[in-house]
């Protein structure tokens, strides 16, 4: 079975490595891979390192972006651009770490892209 894929963006590339370990202790089937840094690995985002995240992760049912500052939704939409696929989406406004776990459970459960987002965007929509 093929599933949605999750990249993990962030400004530091220990930030989406330890949320890919919390994840990977009960979901091992979803493609999650991450971004994190600069090309050097220091504080920042790299479009390359998003765009060549997205390629790993993407098995054929597309895959959704987290991200954790803006300008990691920047380079993300740029490394969007420059995949040429249709079937990459941003959770935007979702927390990082919450928000790719909820991901990362709902593409296991062999939903489809659009499914999984929306069920991310209503876990973190609902009033409390």
């Amino acid at each position: 079975m093929s599933y949605v894929g999750l990249v993990l963006i962030s400004h530091s590339p220990k930030v989406v490595e330890g949320i890919k370990d919390i994840i990977s202790q009960v979901i091992t089937e979803v493609p999650v891979e991450t971004a994190g840094g600069t090309d050097d690995n220091e504080i920042g985002t790299s479009v390359e390192k998003i765009l060549a995240a997205i390629e790993r992760a993407d098995h054929g049912k597309g895959v959704l972006l987290f991200y954790d500052l803006g300008s990691a939704m920047m380079n993300a939409e740029i490394a969007i651009e420059m995949s040429g696929s249709n079937q990459i989406k941003v959770a935007d406004d979702i927390p990082l770490l919450e928000g790719s776990y909820v991901g990362a459970v709902e593409s296991n459960m062999g939903k489809d892209i659009n499914q999984v987002l929306e069920a991310v965007k209503t876990a973190f929509t609902k009033e409390r």
